[in-house]
Parts: C-alpha cells; structure tokens; sequence
C-alpha cells in the first residue's frame, strides 16, 4: 500500500503524522485578534514595522514556518541580504488602509509540494538582493486610487537584472516528530552576493499575560554551536541539529516595550534582538552571550557565485541523542520524495496531460501549506488578561461581543494565511471539496468544526469571519457537507453515515436559524444581507438601506432553496440505515416546495422574484411606503436559483416508503405546489426525479443569457455580473443621487466591504464550481435529450453536458498555457510569463478579470480557487462520454 495512505490511515485528528505541519500563519499582525484597540483599529495597533518587536498573544508568523498543532514552538526561516534595514523575518504587504484595493501582499512566493501528512513539503520565497523597496510600495500605492492597477512588486524593477535569490525550503519528515530541513538558495544574478540565511526557533509566548498555568517559560538552550536544545513543558524535549552554521544567536520572544512604547523591558534581549545583532554587525548587547531564551536562530552568512547556489541542513528531533543526526539524511529524504510521487501518481492517474498535472498539484499544495493554528477565545479577548503588556484601557467598540462563547485552538484550513490569516466560514466549505480528494477525514474535520458548540452561535448562526462573526455567509455547508460525503464514498468505497448524522443536526439548528431571522415577513422568501457578494449590489445589502424597508433577495432565496434540497438529500442517505430520518426527508421536502412556491409565484404586494419581461431573477425592493420595485441588474444573485436542483432516483425511493409516499401524497393533494416545480410525474433519465426550483422554460431562459458572451460567458468562466451593464450601467435614483452598478472586470472601484472584493464583473470559482455541479444534475435528469445553444447567439448545439464541459475548460485556461505559450492569470507581467525561473510557478488568485482572465485580488487564495484542481479531474471525467470533443486544448 502506499506509504503516504498508510500514515493517513493512522489518526482522523491533528496528531500522529499531523501533530507537525505547516500551522504558522504568514501574518498575525494587523488582525482582530491581536487588536487591543479602543475603537477597534485593527491595521494599526500592531503594524508591519512593529511586528519585529512586539510579542504576539494568539499566534505567530513567519516564512515557510511550521508549527505543532497548538502552536506552542515555532520554526520558520528569516533571511537577509546585507541591503535591507531589517531582516526578512516575515513577509511585506500593505495594511488595508495603504491599499488601493486593500490588504495586499508585496512579496514573491510559492507553495510547490505537500503531501497530506506534510512528510514532504516545499515551498519557494524570491528574495530580491537589492534593498527591499518597502517604502516605494507604500508611498505609490497612497498614490493610486481605486481605477488604477495594484502596484507590485515586480513593478518596481527589482528583479529586472535577476538579482534576486531563488529560496527553496523543504522539509521531510524522518518520523512523527522528527524532521529534516534543507534551505537551498541560488543566485540567479551575474555577479557574486552576499546572503544570511536564519533558521529560527522560538516559543509562542504564553508566559506574559498572568495565568497562573503558564507562569513557567519554556528554554532553549545552545549546545555547542550546532545544537539547540528545546525544552517546553506541554511537549517535551527536542533538539535543532544546525550543520555547520557560523553560530547561534538568542533572545526572547518578549516584546521591546522600550522601542514600542517608551517604557522599560522586561528583560535586556526582546524579540527583535537577533534582527539588531545582524542588522548592527554583531554589536553587542542584543543577544544573550550566555546562549540561552526563547527564541534563537543559527547564522548561516555565505558569499554565493553567480549562477551559483548554497544549501544548508538541519534536523528538528524529538531524538535528542543523535551523535550523528545526517548520517542517515539523505536517505531518509530520498525516501520521502518517492512517497510523495507514488501518492500523487495514485491520486492523479486519471491526469494524462503534463501540464494539468503541474498545476492540479500545486492546487494541492497551496491548500495543504495555507493551513493554520487558528486560536481566538473571544470571551478573553474582551475581557483583557490580567497582565497586559500595555495597560488595558478598555474598548469603546467591542467586536464580536455576541459571541464570548466561541473559543477556536484548531487547525484550521485558511483561504491565505497573510491577506485572510483567519477561517472564513463559506470559504471554509468550498476548502474541503478539494481537501476531501487528498485527506477526507481532515475535510469532515473542518466541517464538524465550525459546527461545534465553541464555533456555532447558542442561536444556531455559523461565525461568518473575525472582522465580524455576525456577518451572514452563504447556507453552504449542508452542500459541502454532502459533496465531501460523496467523494470520500467515491474515493474508499464506503460512506461515513455518522459523519453525516453529526453534522446533520448542526445543520438543523442553522436552517432553523435561517427561517426564523431571515425571512423577514414569514413568506418563504429570503433575505440575508451581502451574503458573500460583497459589492454585487446597488446597496450595501449588510446595511441598513439609507431610504428605509428592506430587500427581498433572489439569491438568499435560492440559497435557501438549495439548503433544503441539500438537507432533503443528506436526510434520504441517512434514512438508508436510520429510517426514522424519513420524516426529515419529507420535512425538507415540503419546506422546498413552500421556498418554490414563493418564488415562482406572485410575491409581496403583487411584486414577483421572477421577471417575465427580461425572463430573469431580480432581488424586490420594498420602502416603508409599501411601495416595492424590482431592482433589475444582471448578476450572480439571478443565477442563484440554478443551485437548488436535486436528483432522486427510483432505486432511492423504493427503499424510503414512508417517505414516497409522503410525497406522493402532498403532489396528489396540493396540485398548486406540485404544478410549481419540475416534471416529478415525469421521470427522467434512468428513472430519475428532478427537483427544482426552474421548470424547462426558465431553466433554458437562465442558461441562454447565462452562455451568452455578450452578458455572462467570459473566455474564462462566467462572469459575476453580466457584460450588458459595460454600456448600459444600473441605475437608481434616490434623493436626487445616483446609485449605479457597472460592469467593471477586474478590482472594485468603490470602498464597499474594504474594496480588495469585487462581484461587479470579475470571475469567482466557488459560484463557477456551483453552477458546473448544478449543470451536470440538469443533464443526469435530461440527458442528451434536451439540447441547448452553446454559446448563445452561435448557432452551436450540445448536450447541457458538453457545455458544461465547455465552461470548465474555460476556467482551467486561466492557468494553461495558450497557443501563444501565455498563461492568462499571469496578465501582462512580463516577467512570470516569460521567465525561465518563474516556469512552472502558479499562483491560485482570488478571482480572475472577467474579460482576459488576469489573476486579481488575493495571490495566494488557494482556499476556493484550489477548486481548478477539482474541476481538472471533472473535465477528464466528463470527456470519457464526449468521445467528440478532445482532450486538451
């Protein structure tokens, strides 16, 4: 069996193989976390320049790191290259005020390899060998506004001559809590440059806040100068083997209050002591001579040739005996690449093309590295600890503070650990689709998670995100809960039905959360707020509207249209072994066909969801003067409705009588909600039954301007907001002012929800991935039977099938190379398009310019983008019956 199964197979929990991994965020300054604030100013209590020095209280950071599953000692990479004024210890970005569109990452790096169990994992960091421009970022992006592009950093020509180093840092492990570590740079510029590289270990600080239970500070000792001992009382003794370093360096991971706030350290050698040790030369009097504290580093300083490379090994161990701790490295290290080949020649072999491979794997990676120790309890946030090191003044904005009972120390799967360095809950669900293909049980894991008792609000409300719990994310996780049910099925032959009941009746509280507080007037139809479409409104949707009344919203609807369908689903598989979950089925049942009812039909004051006009959904708007109008714009919200279809077959039905007949029952005496969904009396292909919210002529009127290039269908997925509004913008007047909604293709050119998010025209996968997986219920219910025009307007005719095969590979052309050797997510940076050292490197953007398929927003959002590693094994899944259409380009 392979290796890499093996070691999965152990432990369902972060233990085992899993107690190590890649569990250090990349920023925990400038979050909610760590703001102390008054009035909640989270970018600047703790800022970029006073991360070196300022002792963290809910976790750490750093390059390339990782960590235990409780994050209690740390380990990642610093570096320096004889320019800068500080040491590269983690990485740059702007804050989200500095930002034109936002919270920006500045920095080149990326996640090459992982496996599962991170017994293998690799990652890239471009470190330019001139003075890092820190202060140019900054003062150009104050410059730009919100039309202009981000400023990069390969826009300020710092790798125009390839001075730069090309950083490669890898681990193996050679057992559970033992790993081996190469760091290897090369120099890619024509001339010889100095270089020190910094491994460096340290402890979180749980010693200064005043519980009584971690008084005591863990020690790191040096021995010699190549080993660094650790002691920690939670986890034992461990050993930093160093090989050949020039020396070890050591401070404490306290903060330089000296520095931040004038007041007297604690101590004579703070968290930023090695960063002055080097940055000063080696004067004296930042590190402790006597080799001992809680954070130190060995220093590795090399001159390398042009052209040339260094490489440096180290070895984290439990073992701390080992008289010859390299003796056995090489081949331990050998041994660990071949597992992670033959695990992922296992998982890819229904990938042929090379290139797909490359990029499905760094999918892959990018997910397995951008998970993180995430530990937040809210009720002592709030409070303050009794020993601050700032005293603590109290808040005038209390964040979250409906929500003291949530209490988070998981490991947690991140849509980016620096831009999104926290769990977002309808991200978190499109996360585990893809992670279920490489570990299904840490994907039910995450799932079962936010799910808890210390995560879901006492009310049943699921935590939206840390800037504000409250907020309202998309009903997705019945979905994902399903989805990563039917692939960990799919992939070991059995389905974990108990998985599915645990999380089942969470997602009982959470629906019932939703019919009571957002469907405002008791009708079916919902609300919800900006419900993950930040800016895709006239309004903000989170707000109160600035004329009064409220939005009866098409996509909150349909969401909960789905959310029943989902629940439905989930209930018939679990009646399969627990009968008694029948009467559920024929619950959701029933509840869906109210939802459908309200929707297709009249609404409130005569105003329907459904425009027969522009045959689309709309959101209502209704005013306090009663008075309600359709708020006509063109976008995601109206193709929403797609996603609540479901397909129940004979063979499922005859096991569950009690429930057929229930349905049967209320199609029989309530003709008026069995006329309002799809042909139920009318079995489809292979004797199946289609529920949804569409019947035939509103399902082909939604895909006609769906597939249409002039309104949603872009070269590369389908477009957030459709391309009529280019030319002809949305307007409403209100008071004399003129709100609008425009096409815009790529980053947001208004402040609404910070301005880094943009659903005005870009391309987002999760609602592309959701509208591919409704699509294929459509035609498992038709068939080839039913033929569309794809795309509109073309005169071309196919199966619902092939055109979803079609989009699909529109999607998966962001990232593959066209005929003309471009990679659209790249745009016009001539640099990662053309450059022999930038080949074969991918970022997973946050969405994607809905005109040229550029990549925008956050670039390394693997989390739901991650899905083109899904949608790859989909587009060789597919084609299998498309013996027409070829595989490829």
């Amino acid at each position: 069996m392979i290796a890499e199964k093996i070691r999965l197979s152990e432990r369902t929990d972060n233990k085992g193989w899993k107690k190590w991994g890649p569990y250090l965020t990349e920023r925990a300054w400038g979050t909610v976390r760590e703001d102390y604030s008054p009035y909640g100013d989270a970018w600047n209590f703790i800022s970029h320049d006073m991360a070196r020095s300022k002792a963290y209280r809910w976790g750490e950071e750093g390059i390339g790191g990782i960590s235990d599953n409780k994050g209690h000692i740390c380990f990642a990479l610093a570096f320096w290259n004889h320019k800068d004024n500080i040491l590269k210890e983690r990485l740059f970005g702007l804050s989200g005020p500095e930002g034109n569109h936002g919270e920006d990452v500045k920095e080149l790096y990326y996640y090459l390899d992982s496996t599962p169990t991170h017994s293998y994992m690799k990652m890239l960091y471009k470190y330019p060998q001139q003075e890092f421009p820190y202060n140019r970022l900054v003062i150009e992006s104050s410059r730009r506004n919100r039309q202009d592009p981000e400023f990069e950093l390969t826009d300020t020509g710092i790798f125009d001559n390839d001075e730069y180093f090309d950083i490669f840092i890898e681990y193996a492990k050679a057992d559970q809590n033992d790993w081996l570590v190469t760091v290897t740079a090369h120099n890619r510029a024509d001339h010889a440059a100095p270089l020190t590289l910094l491994p460096t270990i340290w402890f979180r600080n749980t010693w200064s806040w005043g519980y009584p239970q971690y008084n005591a500070r863990p020690i790191l000792n040096g021995i010699g100068n190549r080993q660094i001992e650790v002691n920690h009382k939670q986890l034992g003794k461990y050993k930093l083997y160093c090989e050949s370093p020039d020396g070890l360096l050591f401070c404490d991971n306290d903060t330089n209050t000296e520095r931040l706030y004038g007041r007297p350290n604690a101590g004579p050698y703070s968290k930023d002591g090695i960063n002055n040790h080097i940055i000063s030369r080696g004067k004296k009097g930042f590190v402790n001579p006597h080799q001992i504290g809680t954070k130190a580093a060995a220093r590795y300083t090399r001159e390398i040739p042009a052209g040339g490379s260094t490489t440096i090994r180290l070895r984290f161990s439990d073992q701390t005996t080992l008289t010859q701790p390299f003796a056995d490295f090489d081949t331990l290290w050998q041994q660990r690449l071949k597992e992670a080949d033959a695990y992922y020649d296992d998982l890819q072999k229904n990938v042929t093309d090379t290139e797909l491979r490359a990029i499905q794997r760094q999918a892959y990676a990018g997910m397995l590295w951008n998970k993180q120790f995430y530990y937040y309890n809210v009720n002592e946030w709030l409070k303050g600890d009794p020993k601050m090191p700032v005293p603590f003044q109290g808040r005038v904005y209390a964040r979250n503070e409906t929500w003291r009972h949530m209490y988070t120390a998981n490991i947690l799967s991140m849509p980016d650990k620096w831009e999104y360095p926290w769990f977002a809950a309808w991200d978190l669900a499109f996360h585990t689709l893809t992670l279920a293909r490489l570990d299904p049980n840490f994907a039910k894991r995450q799932l079962a998670v936010i799910l808890r008792e210390y995560y879901m609000h006492p009310n049943g409300q699921i935590p939206a995100y840390e800037w504000n719990f409250s907020d309202v994310n998309p009903p997705v996780h019945a979905w994902a809960t399903w989805k990563v049910y039917e692939i960990d099925k799919d992939m070991n032959g059995t389905g974990d039905v108990g998985f599915l009941e645990r999380a089942f009746h969470k997602l009982l509280l959470n629906f019932t959360w939703w019919v009571n507080r957002k469907d405002v007037e008791g009708n079916n139809i919902f609300g919800g707020g900006f419900l993950g479409l930040d800016n895709i409104g006239v309004f903000d949707r989170s707000q109160p509207l600035p004329m009064g009344g409220h939005i009866e919203q098409a996509d909150g609807t349909g969401w909960m249209a789905m959310y029943t369908l989902n629940m439905l689903r989930i209930a018939c598989e679990i009646s399969l072994t627990r009968p008694v979950y029948q009467d559920m089925a024929s619950k959701f049942f029933e509840h869906f066909l109210h939802i459908a009812s309200a929707m297709n039909n009249l609404g409130k004051n005569h105003i329907s969801l459904w425009d027969e006009v522009d045959q689309f959904y709309y959101d209502v708007l209704h005013t306090p003067g009663r008075d309600s109008r359709l708020l006509k714009i063109r976008s995601m919200v109206g193709l929403i409705p797609l996603f609540a279809v479901e397909i129940l077959d004979e063979e499922l039905l005859s096991k569950l009588p009690d429930f057929k007949r229930r349905v049967e029952w209320v199609l029989t005496n309530r003709p008026d909600l069995a006329s309002l969904i799809s042909r139920w009396n009318e079995p489809g292909k292979g004797q199946t039954h289609l529920l949804s919210l569409l019947r035939g002529h509103r399902m082909k009127m939604i895909m006609r301007r769906m597939f249409d290039e002039s309104e949603f269908l872009s070269d590369y997925g389908i477009r957030a907001l459709s391309k009529y509004h280019e030319k002809t913008p949305y307007q409403f007047e209100l008071n004399s002012e003129i709100f609008q909604v425009r096409y815009v293709p790529a980053e947001s050119e208004m402040s609404m929800f910070g301005g880094n998010s943009n659903w005005r025209g870009p391309i987002w996968f999760p609602v592309n991935f959701l509208l591919i997986d409704s699509l294929l219920k459509f035609y498992q219910y038709y068939g080839d039977d039913l033929e569309i025009e794809y795309p509109t307007h073309s005169g071309q005719v196919m199966s619902i099938k092939e055109a979803t095969v079609q989009v699909i590979d529109r999607l998966i052309n962001i990232f593959r190379r066209d005929d003309s050797g471009r990679i659209a997510a790249y745009g016009n940076d001539a640099k990662m398009q053309n450059d022999p050292n930038f080949q074969g490197l991918y970022l997973f953007y946050e969405y994607f310019h809905g005109d040229v398929g550029a990549g925008l927003g956050a670039n390394h959002q693997t989390g739901w983008t991650g899905l083109i590693a899904d949608l790859i094994e989909y587009s060789y899944k597919y084609r299998t019956e498309l013996v027409a259409l070829p595989v490829g380009r």
